[in-house]
Order: structure tokens, then sequence, then C-alpha cells
């Protein structure tokens, strides 16, 4: 028996055996084309388009999110400049196959170089430079396999037009070596609840056949089991599956303390999926679709259209937008378009919008405007604030424009340190819990080699959340949870112990987190919490947690 580690998405457990994801497409010959530039371009130009219009019509199939990412992806096999690049590796005499291999290879290296968020996104390059090289070989593009049986599937990393298709009456599970809790794979796993660890260390050593436990609650894959550890994970599946679901309602303690569970959005089309789980508004609304792929910063007229829905499709309820959390992994030219060495590390979140603070002021005034045709309750709090100087500058500027509920998100170590101070201005604070485990840790969140850090159990996280929610019940100020953390039910009861006031996450993790937090005390919790602060590392903050509940269960 032996047990690999990773990154739990959910908190599903299943039985059952590896099949693997087939191995990409061999590398291209570098022969010389035989046919000449003006044949190779015509077959390079038939391969971008079926591959593009494939990609669409399985984000159509699939709606939502899904259709959201895979549109995204198919742009890819429309852009301008990769086609460029193409034809001029065509004109120096290769292939179609190997102008298209070495094009997207390029560019491939390009954002790996950027690294966050860009470099999450080269493994959708790789998968529609595959999709392409597939069309011009005349062969299947490499692709979740099929059987007739249920199974685990374990690959490198899914591709968006994998996942947003996959058969749940077959796929128990899915288990990547790469991969963090924001890459496409989790994001998707999310959405159509599929059991899933990510970056699991070990993961490309299993092989097909071998029996797995998969334990996303515990992030824990045991591969082998023995009778026992069988019928301990059979016992776990009945428990879990007995408990059933809390009716859709507010959040509430087992004592009947309101802990509001709300949705984290990255743009409105996710409003009814909202809706629906029983959202009681939205922790995070992110605004950088709208700016993304544009080439200079969106009117005050065409924000103020997007944020009028937004606020409409809750009305009487919060509703918290995030200021633009560009720069760095997220770079816009019209924004700061210098390189930087440690991008991370530099002019990202409201520094850069202190550096260009029309961009800022443009967006503040679109979200007044819409609010004083709604009754929603809007809060709006700036990204990756790291000092007190910072909250005070953007809460006077927010409070001049028109918004009466400022506050900060707290992702930098500094301000949750400091969060007695921070807090003295802003109206609340809200943990991202993502980018806070990252710069404590020092680890790439979105880098599979150090994945293993990546981690919002880890004492030193769960310390300076509690930091922050300490001062947060001292001013009487609120403290929400909108990372990822917030969408693990154990975590997020410990969370709540921690002083969390609100728990914010992905429509689908709602009703999980629901009915876990209905389990627990308020007492319970913080008593729990106390547990997971006094371990060594994140792995003993979750046993400790788990050994305490077993013990009063």
């Amino acid at each position: 028996m032996t047990t690999l580690t990773g990154i739990g998405i959910g908190r599903g457990i299943v039985v059952g055996p590896v099949l693997r994801m087939p191995d990409p497409l061999p590398e291209p010959s570098t022969m010389p084309s035989t046919i000449g530039p003006d044949s190779e371009r015509e077959r390079a130009t038939g391969a971008l388009a079926a591959a593009g219009e494939d990609i669409r019509a399985r984000g159509e199939k699939s709606g939502g999110k899904a259709q959201e990412v895979l549109e995204a992806q198919a742009l890819m096999a429309d852009d301008p400049t990769l086609r460029s690049e193409i034809d001029s590796k065509i004109d120096g005499g290769a292939t179609a196959e190997r102008a298209v291999f070495e094009a997207f290879d390029g560019f491939r290296e390009m954002l790996v170089g950027l690294g966050g968020y860009m470099a999450e996104r080269a493994a959708d390059l790789d998968d529609v430079a595959q999709r392409i090289i597939a069309r011009l070989t005349g062969v299947a593009a490499p692709g979740v396999p099929e059987s007739d049986t249920p199974f685990v599937l374990v690959a490198r990393d899914l591709a968006p037009a994998d996942t947003a298709l996959l058969d749940l009456d077959k796929v128990l599970a899915v288990v990547t070596s790469d991969g963090g809790p924001t890459s496409h794979t989790a994001i998707l796993a999310r959405e159509k609840s599929i059991t899933a660890i990510v970056g699991v260390s070990g993961a490309l050593g299993l092989a097909d056949g071998d029996l797995l436990i998969v334990d996303a609650g515990a992030g824990e894959i045991v591969v082998d089991p023995t009778l026992e550890d069988l019928a301990a994970a059979e016992a776990a599946i009945g428990a879990q599956d007995k408990r059933g679901d809390v009716p859709i309602g507010p959040g509430r303690l087992a004592d009947g303390t309101h802990i509001p569970l709300l949705a984290n959005l990255g743009s409105v089309d996710g409003i009814e999926k909202a809706v629906e789980a029983g959202a009681e508004g939205v922790g995070l609304f992110r605004t950088e679709f709208l700016f993304l792929d544009a080439t200079s910063a969106p009117s005050v007229a065409a924000q103020y259209a997007q944020y009028s829905k937004l606020l409409r499709g809750f009305p009487g309820k919060k509703v918290v937008v995030r200021a633009l959390d560009a720069g760095a992994d997220k770079p816009l030219s019209f924004l700061n378009d210098a390189k930087e060495e440690n991008p991370a590390l530099g002019l990202r979140g409201l520094r850069a919008l202190r550096a260009t603070e029309q961009i800022l002021r443009d967006q503040l005034t679109a979200l007044v405007r819409a609010e004083s045709e709604t009754d929603a309750d809007l809060w709006v709090m700036a990204p990756m604030v790291s000092t007190a100087e910072e909250t005070t500058w953007f809460v006077n500027l927010a409070n001049e424009i028109g918004i009466k509920t400022a506050g900060i998100m707290v992702e930098v170590p500094s301000a949750a340190i400091l969060a007695d101070r921070v807090l003295r201005d802003a109206a609340f604070a809200s943990i991202g819990t993502n980018d806070l485990t990252q710069y404590t840790l020092a680890a790439d969140r979105l880098l599979g080699t150090v994945s293993s850090f990546q981690d919002p159990w880890h004492p030193a996280v769960l310390t300076l959340i509690a930091e922050v929610g300490r001062a947060g019940a001292a001013l009487g100020k609120p403290v929400g949870i909108c990372g990822e953390a917030a969408a693990d039910p154990l975590l997020a009861v410990v969370l709540v112990g921690l002083g969390a006031t609100s728990l914010s996450m992905s429509p689908s993790a709602i009703g999980d987190v629901r009915a876990e937090l209905a389990q627990h005390t308020r007492e319970e919790a913080q008593r729990l919490a106390a547990e997971a602060l006094g371990a060594d590392s994140a792995k003993g903050a979750r046993e400790a947690v788990r050994a305490a509940l077993a013990l009063h269960n």
C-alpha cells in the first residue's frame, strides 16, 4: 500500500481502477516540405479552422463555465500572431505540422516564463496544438480514453476540451500530476462536482488497473489498498451518502449561528447557477473578464452595463466586487507593459491601479452608477493590499466617488499581520487564501513542482487568518473568506472558528459547505481551529482536526 497526496477538489471519496490518459502525439518530423509553401499554408488554414470549430462545438454542448473556457481556447486557434508565425515557418520550408508545433511551442515557452495565470494557460495551448496536428496527420486527437466500466482517470493534466465533456457515469474521479487549485481542471471539476485531486507527485507512476481510494477531502490517494482500507472507505462513502444535503437556505452552524454562504463569480453568466445553489449574495466578483482581452480599458458605459446585470441578479443581497486585479500574471498593455523579472512581486493589483488611477476611477464610477439603479448592497474591495497607507488611499478614493462600503482583500502576509491597522479604515476584509498561501509559503500557486506547499491548511496560513479574524472581531468589522479554502467543507468549519463571518466559493461547492457547517457549533469550530493551529504542517492540521472529530463522535 502506498499513499500519494495532492490538492483535493470537493470532499468526495471513490474507489476504482486507474485508466491513464494516452500519451501526446509525437513531435512532428523536421524534414522539409515536399509539396511547397502554398499547399502547406492551405493545409494549415483548414486544420486551424477545423480545430477551432470542434472546440467551440464542444463548448456549446457543455455550456456554463466550460463553454467560457473553451471559447477562450478556440480563440487560440484563430490568433493572428500565431498564424503569422506559422506562415513564416512554412515559408522557411517547414511542413504545416512542424510549423504548427514550433509556433505553438514558442508561445508556450513565453507563457511559462510569465508564470502564474499565464503559465496555467500553457496546457490549453498544448491541447490546441495537438488537435491541429492531429487534423493534419489524419489521426484522432488525444483525449479521454473510452471504457465499458467506471474508472479513475489519471493524467498529467486535462485540457478544458476534455474536462468539459467527461462522461460522469464512467469517470469516478480525476487525478493529475500537474495543476493547482485554480487550474482549469480544478475549476471545471468543481463545477461538475467531480471528485478530483490535482498536483499529485507520483501520479504518473500509476499504471492502468491499479486500484485506488481517492479521498478528495483529505487530498490523499491510497494505492493498492488493503481490505481494511477498502472497508473504511466504503463506510465513509456510506456515511457521506446517508447524511445527504441540508435543504437550500442560509448557511448556519448547528447552534443557529448564521454564516452567509456567498458565490465567487467570474462574469455575469454565473448568476443563475449561484442563485440556484442558494448563494446568499456574491462574495467575490472578478472584474478581469472585462479587461483581459481588450487593447484599452473599457468605457464607463460598457462596465456599467455588466455591473448593472450583476446587481439586478441579487436584489437586496450583498454583492462584493473586486476592483481590477491585473498586472503580473495577468498583464494588460494599457495598465502596465513594463517587463518585470519577478512579476508576482511586482506592479500588480492596487499598485498597478494607483499607477493608472483613471482606470480605477472609471471602474468605481461605473459601479456607483449601477448601484444607484438597484437595491443590491454593493461592497467594493481593493486587491493585493499590503500596507495601512494603501488601505486609507483606496477607501478615501472609493468614498469620494460614492462607494459606501469599501474594503480590502488580505492576500499578503503584511496585511494580515497589521490587520488591526488596515481594518481601522476598511469597512471589511476579505481573505484571498490562494495568494495568501502562495506568499506565506513562497510557493507559486500554479506551479505543480511546489504544489505540496500550496495548502491553506498550513498552520502558518491559518495563524495569519486568525490574526485577521481577531482584528475584525475587536473592531466590529466583517471578515470574509473568498479563496478556494472556503470550498473545502471541513476547512470551512475551521475558518469560521478562526473568526470568518462569511464564506464565498464556487456555487457548486455551496451545498457541501452548507451541509458541513450544519454539523458543528461555533464552540466546536473554535476547538477544531485550535487543533489545526497547534499542528506543525498542513497534513498534521488535517489529521488533528479529523482526530478531534472522531474523538467526539
